[in-house]
């Protein structure tokens, strides 16, 4: 179940939210279904001490079949390198998609620390194991064939998505994801996902440490499994969410279509007190 803060975060820089750190991961930046145009507006509506790009960044393995690399992906790149120069630690673990990156772990680039994996301290004290999580997926592990003949049927239900939203965009509807349904319809994909929830907190709990957070399966959560509490920041293909750190230790999962949905709907309530 997800965290839901009763507190503002402190206001940044031109009115923007500020938290201590923000996760995000699996934006598939050179796909079509990355969801490019929401992320730019969540970059520019938050700050924070320390960012965490949590993997799959750039999806490599569309790339190799086709090159793909709109104006607004770069409109991205240009935000996180725009943090780390101004100051914001920008920590890049690379997932399964960019693990060409991989080869880079230990390195700074323009302010980006690449890591392999992380352990990241809370404000409250807390250790918190930071990755991808494709090391825990065992299709990946077992049978990297397989994988990829998922993900091109994943590209598939994308593009589908991508229509469906903007159909419900043309009627005047709110975002809408329609993988994100079928996954939770889908009686095996829920156990895949439970047993991986399983299975990442199991690791954390061996490492001694109080929680971990990761990305990978695009299935934003916080979970507890005994004395070990699992986060995963979802995605921005589907989900398009955030997990962010408070500064007094607290975390929250962000569905920041949810948070269009209700400042389009504040600005609508307030253009109609003004035209009355």
């Amino acid at each position: 179940m997800n965290a839901v803060s009763s507190i503002m975060p402190v206001a940044g820089n031109c009115g923007r939210r500020r938290y201590r750190t923000i996760w995000i991961s699996d934006i598939h930046l050179g796909t079509r279904g990355c969801n490019a145009a929401m992320l730019v507006d969540f970059l520019d509506s938050v700050d924070s001490d320390t960012l965490y790009l949590v993997g799959d960044i750039v999806d490599g393995w569309q790339l190799k079949k086709r090159f793909y690399w709109p104006t607004g992906h770069n409109d991205i790149v240009w935000r996180i390198m725009k943090r780390a120069r101004r100051g914001t630690r920008v920590i890049y673990i690379p997932g399964n998609h960019d693990e060409m990156f991989r080869q880079f772990t230990g390195m700074n680039f323009g302010g980006v620390e690449i890591r392999r994996k992380h352990i990241h301290t809370t404000a409250d004290g807390r250790k918190l194991l930071v990755l991808h999580g494709d090391e825990f997926d065992t299709v990946m592990l077992a049978h990297r064939w397989l994988a990829v003949v998922g993900d091109a049927a994943y590209t598939v239900l994308m593009g589908l998505n991508r229509r469906v939203n903007q159909i419900r965009q043309w009627l005047g509807m709110p975002y809408w994801s329609l993988s994100k349904v079928a996954k939770h319809k889908v009686k095996n994909a829920v156990a895949f996902i439970s047993r991986f929830e399983e299975i990442v907190a199991h690791e954390a709990g061996r490492r001694h440490v109080d929680g971990v957070v990761c990305g990978h399966i695009h299935t934003a959560e916080i979970r507890q499994f005994g004395a070990v509490t699992y986060y995963n920041d979802g995605d921005w293909v589907e989900g398009c969410t955030a997990l962010v750190e408070h500064h007094d230790g607290r975390m929250e999962v962000l569905h920041w279509a949810d948070e269009i949905a209700a400042r389009e709907s504040v600005e609508a309530a307030l253009d109609l007190e003004i035209a009355a």
